[in-house]
């Protein structure tokens, strides 16, 4: 199976939109329409799938001939009716694929559309001179299309976002108990390898498979609250926001008051090491004032011990505060 259709050359949809067609005066299929239309005064409307199966079963199957006669009329003309005709007689094989993967989809209508899409890839592409019949080659397509389908919405977190990641979706567990059915001790870098894609990919791919979505608002406890009432916030909240800021604009002014009161070299001390992010050397600042690198610490200890207790004295409610160069 591909591991991603290529997209066909644009069809006109209008093939498709309009079932019935230039179907003539043929009084059966439109009292059959007609019958199997919704009214205004029944108690319950027609089923849509019912209501497509319906239409979908007016159109017989081609012969080989008229298929091979259709499809070359279309590759060399365009002809609108060679693929209209192409396209509602196959519409029976989509139902018939649709209905093997029933069970992981969670609308068969919805299937049943990607499948008419990869059965439009197919007319697109087949070639009656090569001798397959094109039921046989658009199941190829079709089945193509609703794999693609169900691997991108069979979670509400996608995971298979990549022609590598689909592949891994289809095949890891099969691979996984295959390999170790044969003795080997199966982890991700044995699955990357085999598989051709990364670590990551394998790493993530098996926990969505271990994994099932869960619905923040289902409830969690007996009060009826849901998950999302209990998840944490991921973000700061606004109290504690305006709190911080609060609390940098004051250090802020504490600091400009007290470089006020400091020399030159103080300056340097403080804004070179002690507020630094990537403090100088003692040695560094040695070599610029013209002393040791002692001498450089002794004066660092004392600026800290001054800056310490200058904030204490304008923060009080801030308990011990430390104060030092990495």
């Amino acid at each position: 199976m591909a591991e991603e259709p290529t997209e066909p050359t644009p069809i006109d949809p209008e093939v498709l939109t309009d079932p019935l067609g230039d179907s003539g005066d043929d009084d059966d299929s439109t009292a059959e329409s007609t019958a199997l239309a919704p009214t205004s005064t029944a108690l319950a409307p027609t089923d849509p799938f019912q209501r497509y199966m319906a239409e979908a079963r007016r159109y017989p199957p081609l012969t080989r001939e008229e298929e091979q006669e259709l499809a070359r009329r279309y590759r060399e003309t365009g002809d609108r009716e060679a693929l209209f005709r192409l396209v509602t007689s196959n519409l029976m094989l989509v139902v018939r694929v649709a209905f093997s993967f029933r069970r992981a989809a969670r609308n068969v209508l919805d299937l049943i559309q990607e499948g008419n899409l990869g059965l439009l890839a197919a007319i697109d592409r087949f070639d009656p001179d090569v001798g397959v019949r094109l039921p046989t080659y658009a199941a190829y397509w079709v089945r193509a299309y609703m794999v693609k389908f169900l691997l991108d919405n069979v979670r509400l977190v996608r995971v298979g976002t990549t022609n590598a990641r689909r592949k891994l979706l289809r095949n890891l567990r099969k691979e996984k108990q295959r390999l170790e059915e044969q003795g080997y001790d199966v982890g991700p870098k044995l699955l990357a390898e085999h598989f051709g894609v990364s670590e990551q990919d394998v790493v993530d791919v098996q926990a969505a498979l271990d994994s099932r979505d869960v619905h923040l608002d289902a409830p969690v406890d007996e009060e009826g609250r849901s998950r999302a009432e209990v998840l944490p916030a991921a973000d700061e909240n606004i109290e504690d926001s305006v709190a911080r800021r609060e609390l940098q604009e004051r250090v802020e002014g504490i600091l400009a008051e007290f470089r006020e009161g400091l020399n030159e070299r103080e300056l340097v001390i403080l804004d070179e090491r002690l507020l630094a992010e990537d403090p100088k050397t003692l040695q560094v600042l040695g070599d610029r004032f013209g002393t040791t690198r002692e001498a450089v610490r002794q004066a660092e200890n004392r600026l800290k011990k001054r800056l310490t207790e200058f904030v204490k004295e304008r923060l009080p409610d801030m308990g011990d505060i430390k104060i030092g160069s990495s």
